[in-house]
């Protein structure tokens, strides 16, 4: 593989074609008049990369229902539904026997999960909701379903990694867990953690682990053998394939044992009539995906997903990482040069990041600074509390921030206009 010079000199722009991503030209009217929009919001939805653009449109003309059909579209349908399965386990090194289970998102997946997992489940107070919620869910109807008799326990996050991780393990040597869930990048920060080590914590206590990689799977290879990683999900929607599909990756005897996520079509081995006796008069149900996958599976955005990690992996997620650490470190520091401007980490210690930066403003609110970069410049970004809002507590700012992320669609460009654009604010009467 050739080198790439990426550095974060001035003429810096995009190391990948604007064509690559789609809408990466769009121009929008703001108070400077037209102008090429800076979208500053991969990490909410990443824009569709061309590469899966395609594959839709390729496979569109040929769309039939999947499974059971004998029809030529049917079949060819089922193999390209089936085979996005193989491409993802691929692309994140699962184990030859997991499940690769498709599902509308990152939190439909770990609600999933959520069902199927056999005792506590340990989680920082760092997690997006998506990764807190159903955890406090799970146990909830234990008066009817004793099997449901299952707590989250939630540790507080330190002000350094080292006592953070500490903290947990303790707290899963304190009493029996079954899982431990955790972020793989923070969606407020960046802050990227150390999953192997989390992998090895969770395991000498006893407990699996579960990882939210819908901030990371866009920015980082995983390896899910390879890291000691039991559950990993994400979502097609960040990772430049938004059609609506997420993923469960993971062993198979949690999901196999546990009750199907849907009743209905798909699911289903037998199912009896409902005037045989009593004891014949059970449902037969699937192992494996198609166990939590009933109804008519969303078979383009598996597509789309599959399209995304092969267009990923063609890219390379080295010249991806040397383009994205160019601009986070050309972002935070001209975010730090700016007077009034401050911005925000979990950890004290400098930490690896993805492409995400959350700051606050003086004097002014989140809302306001986000609407002034876009009416003003036509910069695209988040604020409010990013679905975390212990985090944001935790922060020392319940009122929420600003966000803004990057990817292979960002120029140094629009890292400049950002910088230019606040200092405007922080400056002006």
């Amino acid at each position: 593989m050739s080198v790439i010079d990426i550095t974060p000199a001035a003429a810096l722009a995009t190391v990948f074609p604007i064509a690559d991503v789609v809408g990466a030209d769009e121009t929008v009217e703001c108070a400077a008049g037209r102008v090429r929009y800076v979208n500053g919001d991969y990490a909410a939805s990443a824009p569709a990369l061309a590469a899966v653009a395609t594959e839709i449109a390729a496979a569109l003309p040929q769309y039939a229902s999947v499974h059971r059909g004998a029809g030529h579209l049917s079949q060819l349908t089922t193999a390209r539904y089936e085979n996005a399965r193989t491409v993802v386990g691929d692309f994140v090194r699962a184990r030859t026997d997991d499940h690769v289970v498709f599902t509308r998102n990152t939190t439909d997946a770990i609600n999933l999960l959520s069902r199927a997992v056999p005792g506590d489940t340990v989680v920082l107070d760092i997690e997006h909701h998506a990764n807190l919620l159903p955890w406090r869910r799970s146990g909830a109807d234990t008066t009817a379903k004793p099997e449901l008799d299952r707590r989250c326990r939630v540790v507080t996050c330190r002000p350094t990694l080292a006592e953070t991780l500490a903290a947990l393990t303790d707290e899963l040597h304190r009493a029996p867990a079954a899982l431990l869930a955790i972020t793989g990048a923070s969606n407020v920060t960046g802050e990227v953690l150390p999953l192997s080590r989390l992998a090895d914590i969770a395991h000498d206590a006893g407990a699996r682990i579960l990882v939210d990689a819908a901030q990371l799977a866009p920015h980082r290879a995983i390896t899910v053998a390879g890291h000691g990683i039991d559950y990993l999900v994400f979502s097609g929607h960040k990772l430049y394939a938004p059609f609506g599909c997420g993923v469960l990756v993971g062993r198979g005897d949690w999901l196999d044992a546990a009750e199907p996520y849907l009743a209905g079509g798909g699911a289903t081995a037998d199912v009896p009539s409902t005037d045989e006796s009593e004891g014949e008069n059970e449902v037969a149900w699937r192992s494996g995906p198609a166990r939590h996958e009933a109804g008519t599976p969303n078979v383009l955005g598996a597509i789309a997903i599959a399209a995304a990690c092969t267009a990923i992996t063609d890219l390379g997620f080295e010249r991806i990482g040397l383009h994205e650490h160019a601009l986070r470190t050309r972002l935070e520091e001209a975010l730090d040069a700016i007077d009034g401007v401050e911005r925000l980490s979990i950890w004290s210690e400098r930490r690896d990041r993805v492409g995400i930066a959350a700051f606050t403003v003086a004097g002014h609110s989140p809302r306001a600074v986000a609407e002034y970069l876009n009416d003003a410049h036509g910069i695209g970004v988040r604020d409010g509390r990013f679905c975390a809002h212990p985090l944001l507590r935790h922060l020392g700012h319940p009122e929420g921030a600003v966000r803004v992320s990057i990817g292979v669609g960002t120029g140094s460009d629009d890292v400049d206009r950002l910088a230019a654009a606040l200092r405007e604010l922080t400056t002006r009467a």
